[in-house]
């Protein structure tokens, strides 16, 4: 997919998720998402930080970090920016960055694409909410997810089965076979679980462990 079709897909994701945040009573603000340990709120705060993010701020946030993981100063930095905003901050955040095109210096113009969709579902599907992104755009993010595996945790099931997608055109992988919509399949490559009534095929013992 081409760089400006990217940032198309990443606009309108974050637009979508800002739609879906200005919805939320303040209990689902504070509701836990599916990433372990991170509230609504929290999840919220990540997603658009990446668009503020310069590069001299990135000494900062080595510095504050020195000597723990990846995923360690990742929560550690969520936990900070979440507690520094409001609620009402963040929102302004969606619209003052809504077409914004900075991203991480150490990424690809990808992550922040993953961010948006797979953020947005880890927002919504402990709250009952459906959001369904398209489905060429996760497929792009998948394909990233997948070289980024081992960051993800998700390296035994990319490795494991063969994914086929039944909303676009995508199969990966190789071994036993695992079916269904776009959405999900990048759920599982981003280390989630996908949803089992959407998901079929020989493979699903190996996702679902």
């Amino acid at each position: 997919m081409e760089r400006e079709n990217v940032w198309r897909h990443i606009h309108a994701e974050r637009a979508a998720l800002a739609d879906t945040l200005g919805s939320l009573t303040a209990e689902q603000w504070e509701h836990e998402s599916l990433c372990a340990g991170w509230t609504v709120k929290d999840v919220a705060a990540h997603v658009i930080s990446t668009a503020k993010i310069k590069p001299a701020d990135m000494v900062g946030i080595m510095g504050r970090n020195l000597g723990r993981g990846y995923n360690k100063m990742i929560f550690r930095e969520v936990k900070r920016l979440s507690h520094q905003q409001s609620v009402e901050q963040i929102l302004a955040d969606y619209t003052t960055y809504a077409t914004s095109t900075r991203k991480v210096p150490t990424v690809t113009v990808i992550e922040p694409l993953i961010d948006a969709i797979v953020h947005h579902q880890d927002i919504v599907r402990p709250l009952g909410i459906i959001r369904e992104p398209d489905p060429a755009a996760a497929a792009v993010a998948a394909d990233r997810c997948r070289t980024l595996s081992l960051l993800f945790g998700s390296r035994r099931v990319v490795k494991g089965v063969r994914m086929v997608a039944t909303d676009v055109d995508w199969t990966r992988g190789r071994g036993p076979t695992v079916e269904g919509p776009m959405r999900e399949l990048l759920m599982l490559c981003a280390g989630r679980a996908g949803d089992p009534a959407l998901l079929s095929g020989d493979g699903l013992e190996l996702v679902s462990t």
